[in-house]
């Protein structure tokens, strides 16, 4: 029977999991493979484990249970390794990796925000801020004709919406890294030009929050930001 990984503390960790099932159906019971400072929270993995409901929300609050008393690695849904044994094996070799990570992550948890800003409002700001840009508009807006000056355009939009977005980013980001311990910054895509984790030490969860709300509030309808959080901290696992 392969093993199934919850998460992994270390040995001190008073791993309070009465009432806590683990994943498949029936709900396989939890137990604990050890070594002299680690401890892995696992059960037997199910014959198909698939990403269903029931099954994510038992990954999680084994989780959530465990990072209520104390610092956890918590580990991706689906993460199987061949036998208890293996399970071990890992815990020995990654020793100090897995000790330096709990103590970085002791006390703390993950916030994810997605920031957007409203497309047209973003073209409204270059044509006005740019007077090259404006004659380039105007001129291709009444000549239907004018090819090269619309690639011309074409590709002083696109460079002014990626600086543009860039300075937006780094500026946010400077703005909340003091209440936050660390920051995971991922690359943009074409809906949202800011998409970043931030590691929280607990007793900053609320001026984390205040410092997003702050943010959003001061740039405006325009920009839209989304704070999901407290989460277990797996951007930084």
């Amino acid at each position: 029977m392969t093993t199934y990984v919850y998460a992994i503390t270390d040995a001190a960790h008073p791993l309070r999991l009465s009432g806590v099932a683990g994943v498949g159906s029936p709900a396989a019971p939890l137990r604990t493979v050890r070594t002299e400072d680690l401890c892995a929270v696992v059960s037997d993995a199910p014959a198909e484990l698939r990403a269903k409901r029931r099954d994510v929300a038992a990954h999680q609050d084994v989780q959530e249970r465990l990072m209520a008393d104390g610092s956890c690695l918590p580990m991706r849904f689906g993460l199987v390794g061949p036998d208890d044994e293996q399970v071990a094996a890992v815990l020995e070799e990654q020793h100090d990796t897995y000790t330096q990570r709990l103590g970085e992550l002791a006390g703390c948890r993950e916030y994810h925000l997605k920031v957007t800003r409203d497309e047209e409002d973003l073209l409204r700001e270059i044509v006005r801020d740019s007077p090259k840009v404006r004659r380039l508009h105007d001129r291709t807006r009444h000549d239907s004709g004018a090819h090269d000056d619309k690639l011309v355009l074409g590709e002083l939009i696109s460079h002014e919406v990626r600086a543009r977005q860039a300075r937006a980013r780094t500026d946010i980001l400077a703005r909340l890294a003091p209440a936050a311990v660390r920051i995971e910054d991922a690359e943009p895509t074409k809906h949202h030009f800011l998409i970043a984790s931030f590691l929280v030490a607990r007793e900053q969860a609320a001026a984390f929050s205040h410092a997003v709300r702050t943010e959003a509030q001061q740039r405006g309808d325009h920009y839209t930001f989304r704070l999901y959080g407290p989460l277990p901290p797996y951007s930084f696992v």
